[in-house]
């Protein structure tokens, strides 16, 4: 079998928001590129089966249930007709679209993609090989980007059509009567959300004994609160036993210690994290360091303990988000073509986007006193935030964690709709170090879903006069 070679001076491996922003990136700083994907279509896990297509189906979730919820102030709708069919069509099409969209800025920027599965013949060259072809790439510098995929359970086996993972359950197989999710992660609670609008009947369970176990107890409240009219969610559980038969999983399940009745389920998802993609990639011939938890040890320049080799996204670990990825991206490029950045960013937002989103930034209440943090919390109540009362989406609050020497915003979280489009100004922010009274003092828009900020200020300088001023005597 013939093998072409080729040398390039930067390998970007993994075409996710990651690789192709580190592939774009260092086109633009006049660095001849390559980037590798073994799929057909470009953008990853995120375009494909995860971000694009999730927030796709959330979106429509969100529709209907706000139409449903417009039955009690006198507006009434006929049942939605689900056409599953259709529905599949226009996610394929938006993921279609995005993906030729970033096959075509390649081609603009002269990166050549390159389609096949990479491994490491030495620190300076890959194998690429697809169907008959092989290719050897010799290169000055290497990014991995290779992101990561579903852990699986030993129980469960992926060999039966009705269980699923998350990419199985954002491609629409069908919309079960009957919906069991094991895992209460982000996937685990967007598919729930999403499938219960859609028809289904869904548990969720999870062996942890807190839900959302990183977030504030009074921010998970209210968001429990308001979803568990939707789906159920059973903690402190774990799988006693599953029997599969043409009518779907009789499942058994322990709970505190106490066997539950079995339940029939028609099918099965399973979300319970996600492992880096590292396993095809020969990386043992070249020494690179891998942490107790899977993922590649890099420093705040991205570099691994091999000089030219960099790992940005999922692989580099927690937190596993799209837009780290991308930040990370920029920054090895850059790095690459001789800047002196570094990754070390003061905060990095994570989103929720159920119904109510919860989007969080910053410090948290419970890692402030986990870690002997002093602080001060400031929250606002929707329930008394004019555009969610008269949206109809009162169940929501904002939430400031304050430095109280120094005044800065160190933290902060929201739980509400459109949540995630309010967490920027938060983010900002604690970026730029600003204090009380930069947010107190600027006036914001009312009635505005963001203006709850700026009240959460008020409240933390007890000058707040939308609510009852708990500081009045002390000002």
């Amino acid at each position: 079998m013939s093998c072409e070679q080729m040398y390039t001076q930067v390998v970007v491996i993994g075409s996710g928001p990651a690789g192709y922003s580190a592939a774009f990136r260092c086109s633009d700083l006049g660095l001849n590129t390559i980037l590798v994907e073994k799929y057909n279509s470009l953008g990853g896990v995120c375009l494909n089966v995860g971000c694009i297509p999730s927030k796709f189906l959330l979106h429509i979730s969100k529709v209907i249930k706000e139409s449903q919820n417009l039955f009690n102030l006198g507006v009434t709708f006929s049942q939605p007709i689900i056409d599953i069919n259709k529905i599949r069509q226009w996610k394929d099409k938006i993921v279609n679209r995005l993906s030729s969209s970033i096959r075509s800025m390649a081609n603009k920027r002269d990166v050549k993609v390159i389609s096949g599965h990479a491994k490491f013949l030495n620190k300076n060259s890959i194998l690429v090989e697809k169907e008959n072809k092989r290719m050897i790439i010799s290169f000055e510098n290497i990014i991995l980007a290779v992101g990561s995929n579903t852990r699986k359970l030993n129980y469960v086996s992926f060999d039966d059509s009705r269980i699923w993972n998350s990419t199985t359950a954002l491609s629409l197989p069908s919309i079960p009567k009957n919906l069991l999710i094991i895992g209460s992660g982000i996937i685990g609670l967007e598919m729930a959300t999403v499938y219960s609008t859609l028809g289904s009947k869904v548990d969720v369970i999870d062996n942890s004994h807190e839900l959302l176990s990183y977030l504030d107890r009074d921010v998970v409240k209210m968001f429990y609160d308001a979803v568990k009219k939707d789906f159920n969610i059973f903690l402190n559980s774990k799988i006693e036993k599953i029997i599969s038969d043409k009518k779907g999983f009789l499942v058994s399940r322990n709970q505190n210690d106490n066997i539950q009745n079995a339940k029939l389920y028609d099918a099965v998802l399973v979300s319970v994290g996600r492992e880096s993609n590292l396993s095809s990639l020969n990386i043992d011939n070249i020494g690179l360091n891998i942490n107790s938890n899977g993922f590649l040890e890099v420093n705040e320049q991205l570099r691994t303990n091999v000089s030219n080799i960099y790992a940005i996204g999922d692989v580099t670990g927690q937190p596993m988000l799209a837009h780290k990825g991308i930040y990370q991206g920029h920054i090895a490029a850059e790095v690459i073509s001789g800047k002196n950045h570094f990754f070390s960013p003061y905060a990095i937002p994570s989103i929720l986007y159920t119904d109510p989103e919860i989007a969080w930034v910053g410090i948290t209440e419970k890692e402030a006193i986990r870690n002997n943090i002093k602080y001060e919390s400031a929250v606002f109540p929707w329930n008394c935030l004019g555009k969610a009362i008269s949206s109809n989406f009162s169940c929501g609050m904002t939430k400031l964690i304050f430095d109280p020497k120094s005044k800065k915003v160190i933290g902060g979280s929201v739980v509400g709709n459109s949540a995630g489009e309010l967490l920027g100004e938060i983010g900002l922010a604690i970026e730029m170090g600003c204090d009380v009274e930069d947010i107190a003092l600027t006036i914001h828009a009312h009635p505005t879903l963001y203006e709850s900020i700026n009240l959460s200020a008020h409240v933390f300088q007890g000058t707040i006069t939308d609510i009852l001023n708990l500081k009045k005597n002390n000002i």
